[in-house]
């Protein structure tokens, strides 16, 4: 992200470092205080004069980060010195300037200058010494700092830094890049290979000169591959550069096929004693994996390679490391014998003569700059540096300053001076470009360079191209990563004039091996075997690797399929299911309701209630047939209206009944067919009621169609539409029956089963229905216009809550059927639904409707007497009368009769 994309940040949060001249040490002492609050870390209070770091003054000045010094132990932060991986770079970047301010034609009359510090291989160290590098970009208001004699302070104001070249590991690259980020500087580093790096939304400032480790696994894919191996392990330190480098092998070997991994272990970051004894013996578990793939440390190679020695496996494991091992005598000093034959790879590098001169020239007369070197000095010679004074320690000699590098000790380049030198002439083409175009002709750093805008910076970083210190071009891509090359490399020991690495092929998007120059454990050619071969267990087919015959994965023969042969699963018929072996087909148990099942138990028994009721209404009625109360509710609609309700309940039993070709077409027929008959027959009554009422309320004379063959007339007309969809049905499609395997199919083939069914599906079965609901609808709609006729007159408001009650049951009945049509239990839950629904729909009726009236015929007989018959003439003024007194507001007839 681009620093001018903070203006806001770059205002409010500069703060000013250096060193106050004022002599008031208290006030001093605070400010520091008040900078390190700001950081968050307390010992940034420490750093405010960089002991522990390399200033070379230049005009334009970069960062650098180093390990110079290996991680500390017991809470220290640092530990010993190192010499190839620190002492080298670090003078490898040192060189890099010096030759670069040497040429005249690179950034003439400009000179680079340098902050270097170290990070102690530690990724939290390196974040708090990096925050020196934005020291320059942090101002505070020192307006109310002052010195004892009033005067304000005087501050010198830190050297800018440009750009950043480091660091060496991912992990502390990772953290670094998240700060230098905020600052819009960018980072180059000659070592961090980590696939996280490349996200260029979170790492945008940060490119590198060696290919991400996604390169690095796909070249040790191919190398496995060519070796015909397809069963290996693979181990990693806890980290990014670890764990990041094993994820990427992983998913390539994934992708790419014919790889079994065995294990993946992690090494964690602290080790306990005894961890690398336990990593071996988890190792050992797939001893047939005898390939182990290595992306660790230095350390934690060579603690690996002693516990395989201490566990008598020397020769048992095959090697294949990262470019961490690369071409290292290190991590194998005196491990050679388990070492052999392992095969590395390495970044394709070479030897920079150049370096090799300057850094045995290297004494510590000529090379005060670097403060670290007399360090190096006494580790490399095994001596010691001593002043006037101080008594040699037991057992050591002592440094005469005139030892040579190369001529009294060993000396060996190491592998990335090359990157370190590449990333920083990196930095110095970019900013000489950036000059050219933003100084043309001026002499030094230009007005526009003052300071360098960061942003710009990596535009200019991102577009170089140039041949770098090996030949070899240096170049980014959009995510600012290096082009992969590599070159791969086996360590020979025995058969050979020169035990060490021998260069045995490269890999440049395509890997080119000699597998004939390869030697292995006592000096065999043949390549040793690391493969996988399980047998599976019955219902597991062999899955062949493409390409790898003698490796397989096991795949269970899941679901419903099963094992045909050794190597094949087949889906069983939709009319079976495997068995428990998943060996064979066996026939799926075919089901139906019931009538013992908990399912219909309660449908069942409502049915019969409602039955018994009904029948004992209809005998009420034949009984009392002449009698007022009878007469008065309309006898030949109620006759059918009870009909009606009869059949309703009786559905029930067809429902429940075993599937037949007859009983399927008496489903179709009766299903809807008693909902029609008392929805009809309601509706008829309660369209004859309201248009009586406002009949009444224009005209004396009566409306027509109200009598009682006229109603029944009705009745059937609208009933006769449900029988005619019915019987076009039955031509359409004769019933017949079906079985469904396929609505109770759970993913466990143990509980799958067919169902025994009439071949109506839920669309048909709401298409049934849909005429009567309709009918239900019109009824509701009815009642509620007739809402307010009196009481004396009609029984609409008995109709009226008997619709309501209705239209709220099927509302419920809705969600409740379409909600479980995917649950393995539907056809229960639906056909329960559906019979409990019309049951207590009739049951409504029933109650509400006829209840009422046998309890006076049979409890109050001197109620059921004749009233005085009124014309319609009298009820058109009631009806009048009512009207007009609603609307003035004032009750009705019926309502002032009760209030007297």
């Amino acid at each position: 992200m681009a620093m001018s994309q903070y203006p806001q940040l770059q205002q409010q949060h500069r703060l000013t470092w250096g060193k106050s001249y004022c002599g008031c040490h208290a006030l001093w002492f605070r400010l520091l205080c008040l900078v390190g609050a700001w950081s968050g870390q307390a010992s940034l209070v420490r750093q405010g004069t960089q002991r522990h770091s390399i200033k070379i003054e230049g005009d334009i000045t970069l960062g650098g980060l180093f390990p110079v010094h290996a991680r500390g132990a017991a809470g220290a932060p640092c530990g010993e010195v190192k010499k190839e991986k620190g002492i080298h770079r670090l003078e490898a970047m040192l060189y890099a300037l010096d030759q670069i301010n040497s040429d005249p034609e690179l950034l003439p009359n400009i000179t680079l200058g340098a902050r270097i510090l170290d990070t102690c291989s530690r990724d939290t160290y390196a974040l708090e010494q990096s925050l020196t590098f934005v020291q320059a970009l942090i101002q505070k208001d020192t307006s109310d700092v002052r010195c004892s004699n009033g005067e304000h302070p005087f501050i010198s104001k830190p050297e800018r830094v440009v750009g950043v070249i480091g660091a060496s590991a991912s992990s502390v690259s990772i953290m670094v890049a998240n700060v230098l980020r905020l600052f819009a500087i960018p980072q180059i580093s000659y070592a961090s290979t980590a696939p996280e790096l490349s996200d260029d939304n979170r790492y945008d400032f940060f490119s590198r000169v060696v290919p991400p480790d996604s390169y690095q696994a796909q070249a040790m894919v191919d190398i496995v591959k060519a070796m015909g191996w397809n069963y290996v392990s693979t181990l990693a330190s806890e980290g990014n550069y670890g764990e990041s480098g094993v994820e990427a092998f992983l998913q390539i070997s994934r992708e790419a096929g014919g790889l079994c991994i065995a294990q993946s272990i992690k090494i964690p970051r602290e080790p306990k004693l005894g961890e690398f004894d336990k990593i071996i013996k988890r190792l050992m578990e797939t001893s047939n994996a005898r390939g182990i793939i290595l992306f660790a440390n230095e350390d934690d190679i060579k603690r690996v390679l002693e516990a395989a020695k201490k566990a008598n496996l020397t020769g048992h494991f095959l090697f294949v490391g990262s470019d961490s091992w690369g071409a290292k005598i290190s991590p194998i000093l005196d491990q050679e014998d388990v070492a052999e034959g392992a095969v590395t790879i390495l970044p394709k590098r070479a030897s920079i003569e150049g370096f090799d001169q300057y850094f045995t020239s290297r004494s510590l007369e000529n090379n005060r700059r670097n403060i670290w070197f007399a360090e190096f000095w006494e580790d490399d010679f095994k001596c010691k540096l001593t002043r006037p004074g101080i008594k040699l320690e037991e057992g050591r000699k002592k440094c005469t300053g005139k030892e040579r590098i190369s001529r009294d000790s060993l000396y060996e380049q190491e592998g990335k001076v090359q990157f370190v030198i590449d990333a920083v002439y990196a930095m110095a083409h970019a900013l000489h470009r950036m000059h050219l175009d933003l100084c043309p002709g001026a002499t030094g750093v230009c007005d526009k360079m003052d300071p360098v805008e960061g942003q710009l910076l990596l535009s200019y970083i991102r577009a170089v191209t140039f041949n770098g210190s090996a030949g070899t071009a240096v170049m980014f891509n959009e995510n600012g990563d290096a082009p992969g090359r590599y070159d791969i490399f086996q360590y020979q020991l025995s058969n050979t004039s020169t035990p060490g690495y021998r260069v045995i092929g490269q890999w440049t998007n395509n890997l080119l091996l000699n597998v004939e120059d390869m030697r292995w454990s006592g000096g065999e050619r043949a390549v040793p075997d690391s493969v996988c071969s399980f047998a599976c267990k019955p219902g597991e087919r062999k899955k062949m690797v493409k390409g790898v015959a003698c490796c397989w994965h096991c795949e269970l023969c899941d679901g419903y399929r099963y094992q045909v042969d050794e190597f094949t699963c087949e889906a069983c018929p939709f009319d079976t299911r495997p068995d428990e072996n998943h060996t064979a087909c066996r026939p799926t148990p075919i089901v139906k309701l019931e009538w013992h099942s908990p399912w219909a138990l309660l449908p069942v028994f409502l049915a019969i209630l409602g039955i018994l009721a009904t029948s004992s209404v209809i005998g009420v009625f034949l009984r009392f047939n002449d009698t007022p109360i009878v007469r008065a509710s309309g006898r030949e609609l109620s006759y059918v209206l009870l009909a009606g309700i009869f059949l309703i309940y009786g559905i029930t039993f067809l429902m429940i009944a075993e599937p037949g070709a007859v009983v399927c077409a008496f489903r179709r027929l009766f299903l809807g067919l008693g909902m029609c008959i008392s929805y009809a027959a309601l509706l008829t009554k309660t369209n004859r009621i309201y248009r009586i009422f406002e009949q009444g309320k224009r005209a004396v004379t009566p409306p027509r169609f109200i009598s009682p063959t006229s109603q029944l007339g009705i009745t059937f007309s609208l009933v006769s539409f449900q029988v005619l969809g019915v019987f076009i049905w039955f031509g359409v499609t004769p019933p017949h029956t079906t079985v469904d395997y396929e609505e109770q199919r759970p993913p466990n083939p143990e509980l799958a089963r067919g169902i025994l069914k009439c071949d109506m599906s839920d669309l048909s079965l709401i298409c049934c229905l849909s005429y009567s609901l309709v009918l239900m609808v019109t009824c509701t709609v009815y009642a509620v216009k007739s809402r307010g006729v009196p009481e004396t007159f009609n029984e609409a408001k008995s109709i009226g809550f008997t619709m309501y009650t209705t239209c709220i049951i099927w509302l419920a009945f809705v969600p409740i059927f379409f909600g479980t049509a995917q649950s393995t239990e539907k056809m229960y839950i639906q056909t329960t639904t559906l019979t409990v629904s019309m049951s207590l729909s009739a049951s409504v009726s029933l109650g509400l409707l006829y209840v009422p009236k046998v309890y006076v015929i049979l409890f109050h007989p001197e109620r059921n007497v004749p009233k005085r018959k009124r014309s319609f003439k009298a009820v058109a003024q009631v009806a009048t009368m009512s009207t007009r007194l609603a609307q003035n507001g004032e009750p009705k007839p019926e309502e002032s009769q009760e209030s007297k």
